[in-house]
């Protein structure tokens, strides 16, 4: 019988999958110190982002056939090294695509009403200082009519150039593969309606955008910093749902506080989970804790490509 180790969490729909193919399921987690002696039990290890799987762990298990990340990163995994000796590895790139682009509207919109900062104060002067407070959130803005920059066109670009299509908004993509793509527009009604988005220069992505999002795999340094920012519109709203780093913090700190940055919408950060209190603590940014596949649908979906990915593998 297959032996699989689910270390960090899978749905219940994906299990049963497995299980009723007979596979063997394990779902307790293996604390990291650990691994190198308990992983070698199995054939194969599923991943999100906590647990990592190094050089070292793959050569102390040498019955470990398969690694799959359920996710689209896998900066936990050295997939090469793996690869290299005769392991499948394996992600989810398009199951969670939709729940990320839509917690990027939501910071979109979040930021575009303060919603952020009412939701600091209103609990606390709300019944004192109404009036004042309905004059400080009077400077809303629509997001119909507005330009969307994407850097980064793949599944989860292309999933928040769909939303925007949908809004209204004009969309410029900048990617160093993807020369267009064709989204798909489907309404209630069951008709669609198909768009070309052609892939535009950075620097015109840079200078046009009034919304600018990022999905990038992690690059080992910042994509954007003080050179990028100074490229952008004044009062640019940016927001980083992809990697910790692929903005750099300090720079986007004093984008902010020159007025630069109108606001920033994150949901991943440099050194998590313990990020830097002067970014959690700022007023013009709108803050989520690496949830951006974290919905019922998403995780149903990771937990049953994940299903298909380790039986396609072993059939």
């Amino acid at each position: 019988m297959i032996k699989i180790l689910v270390n960090d969490g899978m749905h219940a729909d994906g299990k049963a999958i497995m299980e009723k193919a007979g596979y063997h399921v394990d779902t307790n987690n293996i604390p990291q110190a650990e691994l190198m002696t308990r992983l070698q039990e199995y054939d194969g290890i599923i991943v999100r982002s906590a647990t990592k799987v190094r050089k070292e762990l793959i050569d102390a298990c040498p019955n470990l056939k398969i690694i799959c990340r359920g996710g689209v990163g896998m900066d936990n995994i050295d997939v090469d090294y793996a690869r290299s000796k005769g392991l499948g590895v394996y992600n989810t790139p398009a199951a969670s695509s939709q729940s990320v682009a839509e917690l990027i509207f939501a910071h979109a919109f979040t930021l575009s009403r303060s919603l952020q900062d009412a939701n600091r104060n209103m609990p606390t002067s709300g019944d004192t200082d109404f009036k004042k407070l309905k004059k400080n959130y009077s400077k809303g803005v629509q997001l119909r009519g507005k330009t969307l920059g994407i850097i980064g066109f793949g599944r989860i670009g292309q999933e928040a150039a769909r939303i925007a299509l949908g809004l209204g908004m004009t969309v410029l993509p900048a990617d160093l593969m993807i020369k267009e793509a064709k989204i798909d527009l489907e309404v209630f009604t069951g008709e669609k309606l198909s768009v070309t988005v052609p892939v535009k220069p950075m620097e015109e992505v840079l200078a046009k955008s009034d919304y600018l999002t990022l999905h990038v795999p992690s690059m080992g340094k910042p994509l954007i910093g003080a050179a990028e920012f100074a490229k952008m519109k004044d009062g640019v709203f940016v927001f980083n749902a992809s990697r910790g780093g692929t903005i750099d913090e300090d720079a986007l700190l004093a984008a902010l506080d020159s007025g630069k940055v109108a606001g920033a919408g994150l949901d991943v950060f440099v050194g998590e989970p313990t990020p830097r209190k002067d970014l959690l603590a700022h007023p013009k940014i709108s803050l989520t804790p690496h949830t951006g596949a974290s919905t019922v649908e998403a995780q149903r979906f990771i937990g049953l490509e994940l299903a298909e990915k380790v039986m396609g593998h072993f059939a």
